[in-house]
């Protein structure tokens, strides 16, 4: 993985462009959410500045008159990184650059940043590695340009150019290395989740930041970590949760999602991401308390439809009500959204009316059976001993009549074993 050297807090200019496709306050909004992006990474925000533009500016992103600006502000304010709420073209990237004489760091640049601070795990580290170089690839030219600063145009243009393809070769080897060694990784993973297909699994999803890793821990009696800043968690962890008397579950808590979550993150963490892929149950965790958590379901339910989980069972939690002011938001939400549950993970709140709606769904994949084997066949018992819970056993002179509770996938598989069909 790429360790970006920075000196600690770093003093910024957060840019963003309001094109009037969307209100003033979510434009506010989603720069305040980037001043959290950047304070996360390390960076102090020193100035915040909103352009009215129609579209991007394809050479300055906020044109070259506004841009000239920022640059006055930077030197007035002496701050060396400016961040902008969009990612940004190689060519904007290097306009810029050269205009502003300042570091220019986009929103998947400082996403990825993040990333590769908080990546703890080989595989995460592995993920995010093949993240950054997938971004760094394109705007590589950025990195050469001190060959003609430092010496002048002629006898420096074809040694930099021979430079840069050299790194560029070098840099789409380790990208293969890095997808071989996730295909492997991914294929662990597959050879794991074989195993667990007997139970129901469930995947918490959410919003950076709306408390999964709290309800997470809270549920399991871990000690994930967690933390109020974005992006705590990178890793996907699992653990097995018993519910109510009889039901056992793999609960699975992943990595948040944001707006304009780089294309490459979602790609490179596809393994991790599998864990909500082949989930029964999706707990779609929201922070009620958020004033655009409308905004971030949208956000969330983008993501699993690009997923693929566009047809599972998903329970809506709405978490932090403690911290909810207004109280007739608690009644929006049990007017407009259905199958959902109201709870405070931080303060317990209830969590068992979260525990009661999951037993409930749960039960309803489950099916009594009843088969017929000859009391010669003890290992096909004993398979329905490790797959079902026997609920009775009943002999006569030559069978056994076997009534168990399974998943109806988990029955299917009983059925087959039992008369090979």
């Amino acid at each position: 993985m790429i360790e970006i050297p920075r000196k600690q807090n770093e003093q910024a200019i957060l840019v963003a462009i309001d094109t009037k496709e969307q209100s003033r306050d979510l434009v506010e909004e989603h720069l305040a959410e980037l001043e959290e992006l950047a304070n996360t990474a390390g960076a102090e925000t020193i100035l915040k500045v909103i352009q009215d533009k129609a579209t991007p500016d394809p050479a300055f992103y906020i044109g070259k008159g506004k841009a000239e600006e920022l640059a006055s502000l930077a030197e007035v304010n002496e701050v060396n990184l400016i961040i902008f709420d969009d990612d940004l073209s190689p060519v904007q990237v290097r306009n810029l650059e050269n205009l502003l004489e300042k570091k220019i760091v986009d929103r998947s640049g400082l996403i990825l940043d993040i990333f590769a601070t908080r990546a703890k795990s080989k595989e995460a580290k592995t993920q995010v590695e093949l993240a950054q170089l997938q971004y760094m690839l394109p705007r590589l030219t950025r990195a050469w340009t001190h060959l003609s600063k430092q010496y002048g145009g002629i006898g420096t243009k074809g040694p930099g150019e021979t430079q840069i393809e050299t790194d560029r070769r070098m840099i789409r080897t380790r990208i293969s290395l890095l997808k071989e060694k996730l295909v492997k990784i991914e294929s662990q993973r597959n050879t794991q989740s074989r195993g667990r297909k007997d139970f129901t699994r469930i995947s918490l999803v959410g919003y950076t930041n709306v408390g999964k890793s709290t309800l997470f821990n809270l549920l399991t009696n871990s000690n994930v970590f967690a933390e109020d800043k974005l992006f705590a968690t990178l890793d996907s962890t699992t653990r097995m949760v018993r519910l109510g008397k009889n039901d056992k579950i793999l609960l699975s808590d992943t990595v948040g999602f944001i707006r304009k979550l780089p294309h490459n993150l979602v790609a490179s963490f596809k393994s991790t991401l599998d864990e909500v892929r082949e989930a029964d149950i999706i707990l779609h965790v929201i922070d009620l308390s958020h004033p655009f958590f409308e905004d971030q379901i949208k956000v969330v339910e983008q993501t699993l439809n690009e997923l693929g989980c566009r047809d599972k069972k998903v329970v809506k939690v709405f978490n932090k009500v403690d911290a909810v002011l207004d109280r007739s938001r608690i009644q929006f939400v049990k007017k407009h959204y259905e199958n959902n549950v109201i709870i405070s993970a931080q303060r317990g709140i209830n969590i068992s009316g979260l525990n009661e709606l999951l037993t409930n769904i749960i039960e309803e994949s489950f099916v009594e059976e009843k088969v017929d084997i000859g009391l010669a066949e003890s290992k096909k018992a004993a398979t329905i001993h490790s797959l079902a819970e026997v609920l009775s056993t009943k002999y006569d002179h030559k069978s056994m009549h076997i009534t168990y509770r399974a998943r109806k996938e988990t029955s299917e598989k009983i059925k087959k074993i039992v008369y090979g069909r």
